[in-house]
């Protein structure tokens, strides 16, 4: 997922979007330890995008944090 729509989301969407990304992964991660997995990179970039939802989640968290 890009930057860009991840920043068009709100607290509460981040957060489910976080949630989704981590139970593909986890399924992901099982598909590996049965080696159903075709493409292991796939790992790799569910990985990333939940550190990157995780990062604006937390930028988010602090502009509305220092506003009040």
């Amino acid at each position: 997922m890009k930057t860009t729509e991840l920043r068009k989301k709100d607290v509460v969407g981040l957060q489910t979007e976080i949630k989704e990304l981590q139970r593909a992964h986890f399924g992901l991660r099982m598909q590996k330890a049965t080696q159903q997995i075709t493409n292991t990179a796939t790992l790799r970039i569910a990985r990333r995008d939940i550190a990157r939802a995780k990062t604006i989640l937390v930028e988010k968290q602090s502009v509305e944090t220092s506003a009040k």
